[in-house]
Order: structure tokens, then sequence, then C-alpha cells
């Protein structure tokens, strides 16, 4: 009797183990086919986009997954009717200033809320995360009024100035820096090196999937940014591409050809940007995972 009560479990365990096994296959299986449901979701109307841009006018409205006639006539209108060039390059200075200055302002704040003590720190972080809770737009006015004085309305410089430091980019990189092994940075300091060799020798080559992600945040949102670039602007030559795409919406109707060709050049450097560095922000969010 003993010896059949012990075997009992033994021959039911191989089955047991083949239902988890199998189960868990399933899960997989179902959580992959999810995903790609909700890839299909989100790349269907870039996709689409891509599509009616090389439809021509009288086929513009088919329901076809690719178009019957493809035609670049859309981009040439869209290129004779707007400096498209000239927007994208506006565009382009605009938002890697805008990410370089905001990138470096963020490192050196963060690196003195992080690792130093002075008066009232907590308080002036503080004021700055505050200032993160205050939409542009409550002080898009008075911004508009000062660069007015200065006498830079409609320059690509004007649209850079307020945008030289952000809330955000010394928020999230003071978190990052907190959360650096401190014994890493005793060590340095052990070896002689300064506050200054410490932060470019020791963090930052440590937070390269942090940046990365973070500069890809800031060019995004700069590269989309309107209202500001729609105050400031008077010219097509001096304004950005998000301007350039909405001049094909007018009271008259809408320019859907031109539109979605516009649209689409004007995705395209955010595309090569994530490309590149899709790498560093794949590491980024698996670190901030194991941590």
């Amino acid at each position: 009797m003993t010896i059949d009560v012990i075997a009992r479990p033994a021959r039911a365990r191989p089955v047991t183990l083949r239902r988890i096994s199998n189960r868990s296959g399933l899960n997989t299986a179902a959580g992959h086919l999810l995903m790609v449901l909700l890839s299909i979701f989100c790349l269907f109307p870039v996709y689409w986009m891509l599509v009616s841009s090389f439809r021509p006018a009288n086929t513009l409205f088919e329901t076809s997954l690719w178009p019957t006639q493809p035609s670049l006539d859309n981009y040439t209108r869209a290129v004779d009717a707007i400096p498209i060039a000239r927007m994208l390059v506006n565009t382009l200075v605009f938002s890697a200033v805008s990410t370089i200055f905001q990138l470096l302002t963020g490192i050196l704040a963060a690196f003195a809320f992080a690792r130093w003590k002075f008066p009232f720190d907590k308080l002036v972080y503080t004021g700055v995360a505050l200032t993160w809770l205050v939409p542009f737009q409550v002080v898009m006015i008075p911004n508009y009024l000062l660069i007015a004085q200065m006498g830079l309305l409609d320059s690509v410089l004007a649209l850079i100035l307020p945008n030289l430091a952000a809330a955000l980019a010394i928020m999230l990189l003071a978190q990052a820096m907190r959360g650096f092994p401190k014994e890493v940075i005793e060590a340095a300091r052990m070896d002689g090196a300064s506050n200054w060799r410490v932060l470019w020798e020791v963090l930052v080559p440590n937070l390269r999937g942090t940046i990365a992600s973070l500069a890809i945040l800031i060019f995004i949102s700069t590269w989309n940014e309107y209202f500001w670039p729609l105050l400031l602007s008077r010219t097509a030559e001096n304004s950005v591409i998000q301007i350039g795409i909405q001049m094909f919406m007018t009271a008259e109707g809408n320019q859907w050809g031109p539109l979605m060709a516009a649209s689409t050049l004007a995705s395209l450097p955010i595309l090569v940007i994530y490309v590149v560095l899709q790498r560093q922000v794949v590491q980024s969010f698996m670190k901030s995972g194991i941590r």
C-alpha cells in the first residue's frame, strides 16, 4: 500500500507538467496574436496615409489597399504649393537645437539636484517640477510679447528660444541620476575625478539609454509643435512643416492628395531618428524593468 500511494503522484506529475506547458504555450500564442492585431491597428493609419499619397486625384477615395494607378502627382503638387524642403530644414533645425539644449541643460541641472546639497534645493526642485504642470498655452502670449520686443518675429531663432530648457528633462534625468549606484561615484572621486569628470565620464555614458529615450521624446514633441510656430510665422520660408501641412486645409476645401504627400514627407525624419536610436531605447526600457 505504501509503495502504491507513493507511485501515484509520480505517474500523475508528467501529465500536470504537460498541461501547464500547453496552457503556457496557448497564453504565449494568444499574447503574440494580440500584439500583432494591436500593431496592425496602430500602423494602418500610417499605411493608409502613405498609400493615399500615391493615389491620383480621381481615385483618392478608393477603398483598395493599394492604388490601382500609382502616381507622384501629389508630391509634385505639394512641392509646387509650398517650399516644403525649406520647411523641413527649418523644422529639423528647430527640433535638433531644442533637443540638444534641453538635454544639455537637463543633464547639468539634474546633476546639481541629484548630487549636490544647497539651501532650498528641494524648494527649487519643486518649483521646476511645477513649471512642467503649466501648459505652454498659458505662457505663450508673454513669450510672444518678449520675442516681439526683441525683434525676432518670423525667425527660427524665435521658435527655439522658449525651448532651450524643459522641466521634464530635468526631472527624468534627476531621477535616473538618483538611482545610479553611489559606490561607483565614490570610487571615481577616490581616484581623483572632479564633479565635471564624474558627470561626463561616469554618469552620462551609463545613462545613454535614458538620454536616448528622452531625446526621442523631446525631438518628436518639438517636431510636432504647431501653435507656437503658427503664432510667430509670417512667411512660409521661415515656417515649419506643420504649418505647411495646414496650408492644404482651407475654407474652400481640403486638398487631400498633397496633404497626404506632405504628411508622409514630414513623418520620414521621425522614423529615421527612431530607427537610429531604437537599440538604446529598448535597452533603457529593459533596464528600467529590471530595476
